[in-house]
């Protein structure tokens, strides 16, 4: 075919197309994908499918939170994830004898009925090869003045040296449940059978402290029982007067307002102190657009970095599959006589086998996880024998056509043949069949990644569906968990349905309106 000859089927083939509105839906959104599929490592990060198998970048997210529009469809709003870097903060640096001090400060406007999950700080590294030279950290926080009454608005959170993790979560550190202890007797909330000494360092307050709490099961079933973010933003006072223990444990209610928050970080003067990476999250009770599952991964990053594996694995195998089964159904009509009877009867052999259990056992020969490339060469294994028999069947008729017979009188070779005169006049079907072929391919790599079968170095939405399904999502509630990727899925699949029955409608004439 001349170059001019090929430009005008394209531009023909083109004007038939546009006027397909369900095609033309179909590719655009098509087209979308592509675009995000290619942007994944620039919007996001290259390294999230590493992180996302790791679990430690996700260290400062909420586990199974909601998507934060959730909040405009509930009674009670929640806090959303806030994070600060150290561009947001504000930063001094003062010499205190031999140590070098840094202070921070920041600001969080809390305007919601129930507080952030946790206060998470990460990223503060230093030069210190010994224990004992690791930062002190101590953290403050000014709470909001409440109904004019004077009592302590200024809380010590935290007064520990940087553990080896370099992870600081205070709702789950039991200094910090003291400390707030401590600030609510301070405060006159309730009594202890013996008055701590004033004039006591800190650390024997909170070891006299303990210790009397820990003989008054009243007081220590408070202890325990306690959330500490819900008294650090929570109401200490209640129509003109404080509040006892067991409303401001039990029954805690939000103290709206803007809590300034102070970070003073301690080191020797020879250590330094490497703040580029440091960040104080105020962990949510929702997050983003659509939520995180168990691990605290975000749902949409996820969503985002499976586009990629659904395209390669659905086109891969489509266009597989379909060239394969076009070469060897026009190849055995072509050859006819016994060549014919052995491949039919090799295709229908390999259409008998059970799809899926040769699936789980050819993964299990794998090791159990399949990586992108086994899983295509499965796919495709097992794919091509629908498009084997219809091939066969249209070349059956097209090799009985004059021009066949022509080129066979002249000498033409087989392959000439096939290739000349016999495939081109399958390239309809088989672009119409590769388009139709992407959703059960993605739809097969969606129940093996489910079974948990598929290598965990690639973000797939089976994937995270398996892991939506042993976290219990449908049972608990986690719809953000099994809805979006179920839809991704579906979507994907639908996308192609469109395109695929339109390039059917345009190439065959025989579905063409008049």
């Amino acid at each position: 075919m001349r170059w001019v000859d090929f430009k005008d089927s394209v531009r023909r083939f083109w004007e038939d197309y546009k006027h397909q509105k369900s095609g033309m839906f179909g590719l655009f959104f098509l087209i979308v994908l592509i675009v995000l599929a290619i942007a994944a490592p620039y919007i996001t990060s290259p390294d999230v499918p590493k992180e996302w198998q790791t679990g430690t970048a996700w260290v400062t997210n909420p586990k199974n939170a909601p998507p934060s529009w959730e909040n405009y469809f509930v009674s009670e709003t929640r806090a959303p994830q806030v994070e600060y870097t150290i561009d947001d903060l504000h930063l001094t640096k003062a010499q205190n004898g031999s140590y070098t001090v840094y202070t921070m400060t920041f600001t969080y406007d809390m305007r919601y009925d129930i507080p952030p999950k946790d206060i998470v700080i990460t990223g503060l590294n230093s030069t210190a090869e010994r224990p004992q030279d690791n930062p002190l950290v101590t953290m403050y926080v000014e709470r909001p003045k409440e109904n004019g009454l004077k009592y302590n608005s200024l809380m010590l959170l935290y007064n520990v040296q940087l553990p080896s993790s370099g992870v600081v979560q205070l709702a789950y550190t039991q200094e910090v449940k003291s400390l707030i202890f401590y600030w609510l007797y301070e405060n006159g909330i309730f009594t202890l059978p013996m008055q701590i000494p004033e004039d006591l360092p800190m650390d024997m307050k909170m070891m006299y402290l303990t210790q009397q709490v820990q003989m008054n099961s009243t007081l220590y079933g408070y202890y325990q029982s306690m959330d500490p973010m819900k008294v650090i933003f929570g109401k200490m006072t209640d129509n003109g007067k404080l509040r006892t223990l067991d409303q401001i444990v039990n029954s805690p209610e939000a103290l709206q307002g803007t809590y300034k928050f102070t970070i003073v970080v301690t080191v020797p003067s020879d250590v330094q102190v490497d703040f580029s990476n440091f960040k104080v999250a105020l962990v949510g009770r929702t997050y983003g657009l659509l939520g995180t599952d168990q691990y605290g991964r975000p749902i949409a990053l996820g969503l985002l970095w499976g586009i990629r594996v659904a395209l390669a694995i659905g086109i891969a195998v489509s266009v597989s599959t379909v060239l394969i089964g076009v070469l060897i159904g026009v190849t055995s009509a072509y050859l006819g006589g016994w060549a014919d009877e052995a491949i039919q009867r090799f295709t229908e052999f390999m259409m008998t086998l059970p799809v899926l259990p040769m699936l789980i056992l050819l993964s299990l020969y794998f090791g159990g996880k399949i990586n992108l490339k086994q899983l295509v060469f499965i796919l495709v294994l097992f794919g091509w024998m629908g498009t084997t028999k219809v091939a066969r069947s249209m070349a059956l008729q097209i090799k009985e056509q004059t021009y066949v017979e022509a080129a066979r009188a002249l000498g033409a070779s087989t392959g000439r043949i096939v290739f000349k005169h016999i495939v081109p006049q399958l390239l309809p079907y088989a672009f119409a069949s590769i388009a139709l072929s992407v959703p059960g391919a993605i739809l097969s790599e969606a129940g093996l990644s489910f079974l948990g079968l598929t290598s965990n170095n690639m973000i797939t939405w089976g994937q995270m569906l398996n892991a939506a399904n042993a976290n219990g999502a449908t049972l608990n509630g986690y719809w953000w968990q099994v809805i979006p990727p179920g839809l991704a899925i579906a979507f994907v699949g639908l996308i192609f349905v469109l395109i695929g029955v339109s390039l059917d409608t345009v190439l065959n004439p025989k579905l063409k309106r008049a």
